[in-house]
């Protein structure tokens, strides 16, 4: 207990029994939050943090190179937790680096013989794929979907810049306005816009130069398999 102050001692003098309480509340706090980060996650224990399998995510899915401050804001993480994954999977050989200037660019490294596995562990466990898989399932009316264009091409190793938004294709006959909220909802998870194309199954069977494009290059298949 705190002892009777003498007077005048109130002004610069406080309760120890308060301060150890209040200390021992943030401490238990900031555990929590980084244990959160440090768990495996749930669908793919195979990596060793949440936070690292997300940066993966953001760069072996679509070939982007990001400094390790633009890549902790896309995926939602503190820098310097961002700054400790990356140093962990450049000693594995997984990311590679670049200078230029004093930008510090970070990628996958196309030489890891891990690379394709993970990429390809993370398209069910993470990014666009499993998002629209989620939101999308629970839609009436989809009879099949996926990704295609650039981000899909990036996705499964074709070589090429980086994408700025995801190509969706929606085969069936579900309401558009649904389908356009469910990709709204998983745009800010990506950090990339989404642009649905919804045909119906008829309009998806015809010959057209486009559809022959889409049919001819990688997809993400997200639902009813494959083409």
């Amino acid at each position: 207990m705190c002892g009777r102050l003498g007077r005048g001692e109130a002004s610069n003098h406080r309760c120890a029994t308060t301060r150890p309480a209040e200390l021992f509340t943030i401490g238990k706090i900031d555990n929590n939050i980084e244990n959160m980060r440090e768990q495996p996650p749930l669908l793919a224990p195979v990596f060793r943090s949440d936070a690292q399998a997300r940066l993966l995510a953001a760069l072996l899915l679509d070939g982007s190179e990001l400094s390790i401050s633009d890549l902790a804001d896309r995926v939602g993480l503190p820098y310097a937790t961002a700054h400790g994954e990356v140093s962990r999977l450049l000693a594995a050989g997984i990311l590679r680096e670049r200078q230029i200037g004093r930008s510090r660019l970070i990628s996958g490294n196309p030489e890891s013989p891990l690379v394709a596995p993970l990429r390809e562990i993370l398209l069910v466990v993470a990014g666009p794929v499993a998002l629209l898989s989620e939101a999308l399932g629970s839609i009436e009316g989809v009879e099949r979907a996926f990704i295609f264009g650039s981000f899909a091409a990036r996705a499964r190793g074709v070589a090429g810049s980086a994408p700025n938004d995801i190509d969706l294709m929606v085969v069936g006959s579900p309401n558009a306005s649904a389908v356009y909220e469910a990709c709204r909802r998983v745009e800010g998870s990506v950090g990339r816009p989404i642009n649905p194309t919804i045909l119906s199954a008829a309009e998806f069977d015809a010959e057209s130069g486009f559809l022959k494009s889409v049919r001819s290059n990688p997809i993400l298949a997200i639902v009813g398999g494959e083409l």
